[in-house]
């Protein structure tokens, strides 16, 4: 338990360092074009402690679920004193204003690739050629799913065993078809209630072809109803060489690969989000939750606890890496109240008065926030309600990675 609670800890301490450097990349940018920062704030809400140093407010907030870096002038109807005038946001030339707004994102970059390389040439990397051809690692009995996370009792060896299939078997393929990993024989095999399978074996060198009967049992759907399912027995073999070291050098290859696919996995994680969401109210209600699913503060944290629990400091350090991934690319949604939203408002500028110039009429100015409300305001609403949604579901139902 103590493992377990340290982890907790320690991963809620790297979410706020993490969310504290993307304020940092913020405040630290904007300074460095002569722009006057007001405030540097983790969290939100009331004001938990807050010092003062030059003319920069410096504070730790009651809710720790964000942070925000105060610049004067970040839009042309913020009002700015006199002396402000010249440091304010909205008067240095674009590019600076752009270079500001993703300085959060770029250090989230640079901190995510920093794990990663630490990860390489430490505890290592995924082995991008691991052999991940399903392993059996044991057969058991099959049984029907009673409530989220739990099944009936069950004796015996399950079909697959009682079949012949023994630990150690690398299943090839399934009626002909070649299955790549255990994910895809289980995903494969839940289609197949009440039908007869025929795996290709290899055993001691040799090939065999062993007819399986899958049978039917009752599992949860995202929702919580009931739904009919194949099941056979079996689980995975652990991989053999799964992670691999590099040298100093050669990490820096290995960390550009795997960043690469971190980068992708959670482009492909933001466009899926949205339809996410009704699977983590289910959730809320007793419904299996989707460890793919999104996970708050909350749950990261709980994760992490699971992790450090396990001595798995390097999937630790890799959700962490991925959470800085997330941060970034998230940012750059092209909505306000994110970066990406302000970033688009100074790039509809530039266009804007590129086009007038060539009618021969001299820039219109910044843009009038003001009509971009309405949006902001529902684009925060909506957040603030998946948000508590989320932290709901990560209480009465977390994500749990070993059961």
């Amino acid at each position: 338990m103590g493992g377990y609670l340290l982890g907790v800890v320690l991963f809620a301490l790297g979410i706020a360092v993490t969310i504290a450097l993307h304020e940092a990349g913020h405040m630290f940018t904007a300074r460095a074009f002569g722009m006057r920062v007001r405030r540097y704030f983790i969290g939100f809400g009331p004001t938990v402690w807050s010092v003062r140093r030059g003319h920069t407010t410096y504070g730790v907030a009651a809710l720790p679920l964000g942070g925000f870096c105060e610049i004067a002038g970040m839009t042309g109807q913020e009002p700015v004193t006199e002396e402000e005038k010249p440091h304010a946001m909205v008067n240095k030339p674009w590019w600076q204003r752009v270079a500001v707004l993703s300085g959060g994102v770029v250090v989230n970059v640079i901190v995510g690739v920093t794990i990663i390389y630490g990860l390489a040439v430490t505890s290592g990397l995924p082995n991008p050629d691991v052999d991940t051809t399903p392993t059996v690692g044991e057969v058991s009995c099959v049984s029907d799913q009673t409530g989220p996370e739990t099944l009936a009792d069950c004796s015996g060896v399950g079909p697959a065993g009682e079949a012949g299939v023994q630990v150690g078997d690398r299943i090839l393929a399934l009626d002909g078809q070649e299955m790549e990993s255990f994910t895809q024989l289980r995903d494969t095999v839940l289609t197949r209630p009440g039908e007869d399978v025929v795996f290709t074996v290899e055993r001691d060198g040799q090939t065999l072809e062993v007819t399986v009967p899958v049978a039917p049992v009752t599992r949860l759907d995202a929702a919580g109803n009931e739904i009919t399912a194949g099941a056979v027995g079996l689980s995975n073999a652990p991989l053999e060489n799964a992670w691999v070291s590099y040298g100093p050098v050669a990490a820096v290859g290995a960390t550009g690969a795997f960043t690469w696919d971190l980068l992708d996995a959670t482009v492909r994680g933001l466009a899926s989000f949205p339809a996410k969401i009704p699977g983590v109210v289910a959730s809320i209600f007793g419904a299996e939750r989707d460890i793919e699913g999104p996970m708050s503060v909350v749950g990261a944290s709980r994760v992490g606890g699971e992790l450090v629990e396990r001595s798995l400091w390097n999937m630790f350090w890799m959700m962490l890496a991925s959470l800085n991934f997330f941060l970034a690319l998230f940012n750059l949604v092209p909505l306000p109240p994110l970066d990406g939203g302000h970033i688009a408002v100074v790039l509809w500028e530039k266009v804007r008065d590129f086009f007038r110039r060539l009618r021969g009429l001299a820039p219109a100015g910044p843009a009038n926030y003001e009509k971009l409300l309405p949006v902001t305001y529902a684009m925060a609403a909506v957040l603030m309600v998946i948000g508590g949604l989320v932290i709901v579901a990560d209480v009465v139902n977390p994500v749990r990675l070993f059961g």
